[in-house]
């Protein structure tokens, strides 16, 4: 039972840091353009 007082927290912890990290990763705009790799993919080079 005591090991809820560590494990809890820490969870909390960890789904804070990643909500930070995705909500930096959004404004900083890594999700803006998710069509061009795909085309990108299919396309010749010249």
């Amino acid at each position: 039972m005591s090991v809820l007082f560590i494990v809890v927290p820490l969870a909390f912890v960890l789904a804070g840091v990643f909500v930070g990290l995705f909500i930096w990763a959004a404004r900083d705009g890594q999700y803006d353009d998710v069509d061009t790799p795909a085309i990108r993919a299919i396309q010749d080079d010249d």
